[in-house]
């Protein structure tokens, strides 16, 4: 498996576009499309909010139903969410017109939306912006750059992956664009997704990796603490390279997995680089847990904490606050007995030794924090459960960038 440029377009027969149909302001990209040349299978995962966004429960129904795919429309400014009937017909409305725009049935198309929550879709806008987009599309990495940057709200840069690998002696692709910045929490973040595959695989082998991807990275980040109303992450299979059918686990379901797994992971963690006002990313490792799934917990529980986030921001040294975000996981261990070490560029220091306090340098200490990405590792020897997870600082640019979103 080797690394590759291309985004959403590195995979067979998909295409790509980014407009500014003037949802934004300043003329700004604000709808993106992706394409696929044949009908594809599809698999999703959705917020776990109660409150959810028309497009977020059409496409559910869409994918559960079966329905080949051929399209993902999104746009960035209006979140289309909580407007009542004219926002449920507005958005079946803007997935008709991108349908007649690209000559399928509107069945074939997944809607996507991000920005402010109560707002209308501004429908003269979305029409024009459904024509440009089928007349604009192409299959360059520039066309899979452009919708990257057209789904981005406070993002501040494209974020893009993409992996190239073999299945059955095929050349197969997987890539992928997200946009995420803000509200970003292990429960899916404020996020949208869109993976695209040429691979040939089941559709209920699809969701199934799928969802133990996000798991194993979307799932895993944190920037504030909050789960939004428009959160997906969907992908499309068209199986244009041609391997056999993955229909079974085996070899190449797990080849599969583990390609679908880096691309999900290298856009999460480019998540938490872009958090809003982020100046670094944690990265918390715990060892020694009794289980993998207690692991995940304790790992998750101190990269959601606000007091572990500040003292990042502030370079401090506060192993304090990573053993009481561990304590208040709800996952047993032996606090007796744990380490902890910080590891960045700039070198390691370790802090705790089996429950007890390290003297160390606390000059050496803050040139380790100092540095953009920042590891912290747990060891609790209680058990072989281990677990990764990603998250931001917390600063002052946070505040600002949130406490006026809507202007």
């Amino acid at each position: 498996m080797i690394q590759i440029e291309g985004g959403v377009c590195a995979a067979k027969g998909f295409a790509a576009a980014g407009v500014a149909a003037g949802i934004k302001k300043e003329n700004k990209k604000d709808m993106a499309l992706v394409y696929s040349q044949v009908p594809a299978v599809s698999a999703g995962v959705f917020t776990t909010n109660l409150v959810k966004a028309f497009c977020v429960q059409r496409n559910r129904e869409l994918v559960k139903a079966g329905h080949p795919i051929q399209a993902f429309v999104a746009n960035s400014g209006c979140a289309n969410a909580c407007t009542g009937e004219e926002g449920r017909k507005n958005n079946q409305t803007e997935a008709e017109h991108m349908a007649k725009a690209l000559g399928i049935e509107p069945e074939a198309v997944l809607t996507a939306a991000t920005g402010v929550i109560g707002a209308q879709l501004p429908m003269e806008a979305v029409f024009s912006g459904t024509e440009l987009l089928a007349q604009n599309q192409g299959a360059s990495k520039e066309a899979a750059l452009s919708a990257a940057t057209a789904i981005m709200t406070t993002d501040t840069v494209p974020k893009q992956a993409a992996v190239e690998f073999k299945l059955g002696g095929k050349t197969v692709h997987i890539g992928g664009m997200v946009k995420g910045s803000g509200m970003i929490h292990p429960n899916m973040a404020t996020m949208l997704a869109f993976i695209t595959t040429d691979a040939a695989i089941c559709k209920e082998l699809l969701q199934e990796a799928l969802l133990s991807c996000v798991q194993e990275s979307f799932n895993r980040i944190s920037v504030d603490g909050d789960t939004s109303t428009n959160d997906m992450a969907l992908v499309m299979a068209n199986g244009l390279a041609e391997n056999p059918e993955i229909i079974g686990k085996g070899e190449d379901y797990e080849a599969f997995r583990e390609a679908l797994r880096t691309v999900t992971l290298s856009l999460a963690k480019d998540m938490v680089r872009d958090g809003e006002g982020a100046s670094k990313l944690i990265e918390v490792i715990v060892e020694g847990a009794h289980s993998n799934e207690d692991a995940v917990t304790l790992a998750k529980s101190v990269i959601t904490s606000n007091l572990v986030k500040t003292a990042f921001f502030g370079e401090d040294a506060n192993w304090g606050r990573v053993l009481a975000a561990l304590g208040y996981s709800g996952a047993t261990f032996d606090p007796n007995n744990v380490s902890i070490t910080f590891t960045s560029a700039a070198g390691s220091i370790q802090l705790m030794d089996h429950g007890t306090p390290i003297h160390f340098d606390e000059e050496k200490a803050a040139k380790i924090l100092a540095e953009r990405e920042v590891t912290v590792l747990a060891e609790l020897f209680q058990g072989e459960g281990s677990a990764t997870a990603w998250g931001s600082d917390l600063t002052y640019e946070y505040v600002r960038i949130n406490g006026d979103y809507r202007s």
